[in-house]
Order: C-alpha cells, then sequence, then structure tokens
C-alpha cells in the first residue's frame, strides 16, 4: 500500500493545488460578477443621497463564471433603497439570468412636515423642513422631494415631524365635475380648441372625461386650472 510514499504524496499535492486553483477561480469569477453589481446599484441610488452602502449576498449555488454580467433591477421603476433584488444577465445573448439580493443604504435628505396639518389643509412650502437620515429606514412610497408634496392637498390629519407618503394627499383640484372647460386637441401640425363639460373631477396630470355639446364624450389631460388637453 506503500510501496511508493513519493507518488502518493506527490498526486495528493496535485489535488490539493488542483482544489484551491478551482477556488481562487471561482473567487476571482465572483469578485467580478460582484463588482458589476454593485458599480450598477451605486449608479443607480448615487442621486438620491450623499452616502451610499451596499451589502451584496452573492449566490449560494455555484454557477458557472456569468461573461459579460449585465445587471438590472428585477422591479421596473423600484427605487434602489432598502432590500432590492437584482437580475444579472450573463453572455453576450444574455440568455443566462441569474438573481442577487442586496440591501441599500441612503444617507440623505427627506421632508417632513414643520407644523401639523388638517384633512384638507393645501401644502405650502414654509409647512416642509429638511431632515436628514438614511432613506432606507422611511415607510414604503415615502416621497423624498418637497416638490411631490408642495401644492397637495392633506386626506387625513398629520402631525409635524413625521416622514410623508404619496396616500397622505391628493391633487389639489383643477377641473370640477359638470365646470365647462377649455378643450386643446393637439396634434402633428395643429391645435384647435373647443368648450365642454368635465363629468369628472381632476388634479394636474388626472385624466378626466369631457362631453361636448354634439353629445361626443373624449377623455383628456388635466394641464391647468379650467384646461384640459387632447392628444392626437
Amino acid at each position: 500500500m506503500l510501496r511508493h510514499p513519493f507518488k502518493l504524496l506527490l498526486t495528493l499535492w496535485t489535488i490539493l493545488a488542483g482544489l484551491a486553483l478551482l477556488s481562487g477561480t471561482a473567487k476571482a469569477d465572483d469578485d467580478a460578477l460582484l463588482q458589476a453589481v454593485h458599480g450598477f446599484l451605486y449608479s443607480e441610488a448615487q442621486s438620491l443621497g450623499e452616502e451610499i452602502i451596499i451589502e451584496l449576498r452573492p449566490p449560494s449555488a455555484r454557477l458557472p463564471e456569468c461573461v459579460s454580467p449585465q445587471p438590472f433591477l428585477t422591479r421596473e421603476g423600484e427605487l434602489p433603497i432598502g432590500r432590492v433584488s437584482v437580475g444579472v444577465r450573463c453572455g453576450s445573448d444574455g440568455r443566462q439570468v441569474r438573481y442577487m439580493q442586496a440591501e441599500i443604504g441612503v444617507l440623505g435628505e427627506f421632508p417632513v412636515l414643520a407644523t401639523k396639518l388638517n384633512a384638507g389643509d393645501t401644502v405650502r412650502p414654509e409647512h416642509l423642513e429638511q431632515r436628514q437620515g438614511n432613506l432606507a429606514e422611511l415607510p414604503n412610497n415615502a416621497l423624498l422631494d418637497s416638490e411631490q408634496i408642495i401644492g397637495q392637498v392633506a386626506t387625513r390629519t398629520l402631525r409635524a415631524g413625521q416622514p410623508l407618503q404619496a396616500h397622505q394627499f391628493r391633487s389639489l383640484p383643477l377641473v370640477e365635475r359638470n365646470q365647462r372647460v377649455a378643450v386643446e386637441a393637439r396634434g402633428a401640425g395643429f391645435r384647435v380648441s373647443r368648450e365642454g363639460q368635465a363629468l369628472e373631477p381632476g388634479g394636474l396630470g388626472d385624466r378626466v372625461r369631457i362631453r361636448f355639446d354634439s353629445r361626443e364624450v373624449v377623455t383628456g389631460q388635466v394641464a391647468g386650472e379650467g384646461l384640459v388637453i387632447v392628444d392626437f
């Protein structure tokens, strides 16, 4: 059994060296993948705050090398804050797809109320102040831009200092139900104005139905006080 101890030692060394080489290669492959995903997430989140903290969780199963990784967010339009899922397309054709989990912290500013608001109050600039903290710790759908809130109407009583969420506000109606409104029909090279009757109220950007005296009904977008735009 031990006639060739040197050969046995050499064989064992070769196996260990091979395993070490594979481990080193795997680590290098993982490092390249993690670096690509980290750079992608940083690019997506950098506009949200002053400092970005990214923690990646690589796939637990050993997978083939991901060549030319192309990361993407699995939920289109999702803010890259808190726990997110990241997809990575591999190869020139992108047919291989793998998924990773990431935890993203963003240190930045967010608006809070400087004073109590009652239901029905319209938000003015003096009602808001800026706070600083980890945006990932804010409630879901927290509003990060003061411009999204100014001019909105509170749907409930809100206390000072609390983070603000989209469902706590509604647009100030610029068109009321049964109001006579100006309707602009716009298309390539033309613009026509008519008057119609709004069948429902709407704030800026809302889509409302308009009925003309001819009983024709169209849907347009509220663009100002008493103004609805219909694109053709």
